[in-house]
């Protein structure tokens, strides 16, 4: 089986420009890629996952992948799937987030011996001459088919700033300037950015001739994948310290029925023929062993197998009975948090974090969906009595020890 058909078993390739040749290039391993990452935060979350696993295994097909941080779109929203415009970071947030991106980065993708390629689009787009990028690239940008791009009709109605009418220019311009600094031909991006991807392949071979090799492909699900990761307490990031392993672990034990075999095939790397075996056989309560298997393999990628294996025991010790595990996320309770050793129903769950507000915590004991060491409570005002620690549940799948 070839890398290309791969991808399509795998339900990871939706819209091609060159589809022949796309495919001849990455499965003789003479792809040179791109996806960009935009470094709004300081780590990278849920959303970016499939990009990553995407790059690890075009990588492992002899792939050159080009992980592009921006920078300098970083600077400027990108209207994409969104109805206001991104909050304006200053220099020194995105140079630390960048930071963190390399770091995370590294454990999916091999930059050693120039495997693959970090850059940073500041390196060029800071210094852009505004009249010179004008006369360069300008007269190869239709603004008639610019607005007809839905992700900017999307705006046009809540009102679509200057600034981030050329989001579509610099991203064009990135492709253009990777492919030729580093041979770069070919670019991947979720749905949501196919007209941005295309303005980057026309401009290369508008500028350059029809000769100039850029392709384009989108990933079926990625923009989906931008909304993954979402939780009431907020995103799922990479980072352990803003998303333990364990939290991480639950997050995909917890996915629907109905998305366990598709996040199977698109983000682990399980034989595909294993995975459509689970597809044909599994059904019902049998589909909980399949997302076991996808929490532990997605929590080993980011985390190392050792944290992985911590949070399936942590998950098997509170899910299969004994109720209490080591390796169970915790939170400490400071004694002035007590009265007389006792803290109210509502103030605990708040404390602990299962719940964002008093108000959430009320509504939680009155619908029945609080616990302590698998008591219900349905009292808002009994008061827990707490010697050591206690287990607090918040419905069935969130759950917590709250240490003294």
């Amino acid at each position: 089986m070839t890398i290309y058909e791969e991808l399509q078993r795998r339900g990871l390739l939706a819209q091609l420009t060159d589809e022949e040749e796309i495919k001849n290039l990455i499965n003789a391993g003479k792809a040179t890629f791109y996806i960009g990452f935009d470094p709004t935060a300081d780590s990278l979350h849920v959303g970016h996952f499939m990009a990553l696993c995407l790059m690890k295994r075009l990588q492992q097909a002899g792939n050159r992948p080009i992980a592009l941080l921006g920078g300098g779109t970083g600077m400027i929203g990108d209207p994409s799937g969104k109805t206001d415009m991104r909050k304006m970071l200053t220099k020194e947030d995105i140079d630390h987030n960048i930071a963190c991106f390399k770091k995370q980065m590294a454990r999916f993708i091999d930059f050693s011996e120039d495997k693959a390629i970090m850059v940073n689009n500041a390196d060029w787009l800071l210094d852009l001459n505004y009249v010179e990028l004008l006369r360069d690239v300008g007269p190869h940008f239709s603004v008639n088919r610019m607005l007809a791009a839905e992700c900017y009709k999307q705006r046009m109605e809540r009102g679509l700033s200057f600034l981030e009418f050329n989001y579509m220019i610099m991203q064009s311009y990135d492709f253009l300037m990777l492919y030729e600094k580093y041979g770069c031909n070919m670019q991947f991006g979720g749905d949501d950015q196919w007209s941005n991807m295309l303005g980057g392949t026309e401009l290369i071979r508008r500028k350059l001739g029809k000769d100039a090799y850029a392709m384009t492909i989108t990933l079926l699900l990625n923009s989906e994948g931008k909304k993954m990761g979402k939780t009431e307490k907020g995103a799922v990031w990479l980072d352990a310290e803003k998303t333990t392993p364990y939290e991480f672990f639950q997050y995909w034990r917890n996915v629907a029925d109905a998305d366990v075999i598709k996040c199977l095939k698109m983000l682990t790397f399980l034989p595909i023929e294993e995975i459509e075996e689970m597809e044909r056989t599994m059904s019902g309560s049998e589909l909980n062993k399949a997302k076991e298997v996808l929490a532990h393999e997605l929590t080993a990628l980011v985390h190392g197998k050792e944290e992985a294996d911590k949070a399936l025991e942590a998950a098997k010790s509170l899910f299969g009975g004994s109720g209490v595990s080591d390796n169970m996320p915790e939170v400490k309770l400071a004694a002035e948090d007590l009265t007389d050793g006792k803290i109210n129903i509502v103030d605990l769950l708040v404390k602990t974090g299962l719940c964002s507000s008093k108000r959430d915590a009320r509504t939680v004991v009155q619908q029945g969906g609080a616990a302590v060491d698998d008591k219900k409570i349905a009292d808002m005002g009994e008061m827990i009595e707490i010697t050591d620690f206690v287990v607090v549940k918040k419905g069935k799948k969130s759950m917590i020890k709250a240490v003294i």
